[in-house]
């Protein structure tokens, strides 16, 4: 299946998942990218573009809305009720593929503990 049909499935790409964690508190745009480095310790980052066409996606599914009057050059958006619960449950399907595959690698001779 296409990564653009992610959301209408019901998954998040890592994109998708860092950006809607990062609004379970209204941030615009630049917080958000610095939010993702300093949860990831830098080791995922998003670029403008990829943010920005990200943050029209999540909109159109309304998983996330724009906070306050969105006057002024800077748009602040935040999480909805939908994309909090669309967030919790692709949390659990992330669980269980780390589950999968550490039963399967420890399977193999323990390579995880």
């Amino acid at each position: 299946m296409a990564r653009n049909d992610s959301l209408e499935t019901g998954e998040l790409t890592d994109t998708s998942f860092y950006i809607l964690l990062s609004l379970v508190e209204a941030r615009h745009g630049y917080l958000i990218m610095q939010n993702i480095e300093e949860l990831t310790d830098g080791g995922f980052s998003i670029g403008p573009a990829s943010m920005y066409t990200t943050i029209k996606k999540l909109l159109s599914a309304e998983l996330i809305e724009q906070y306050g009057d969105g006057k002024g050059k800077r748009k602040t958006y935040i999480a909805t009720d939908k994309g909090l619960k669309l967030l919790e449950k692709d949390i659990k399907r992330r669980e269980q593929m780390i589950f999968h595959a550490k039963q399967v690698l420890n399977q193999k001779g323990d390579r995880l503990g």
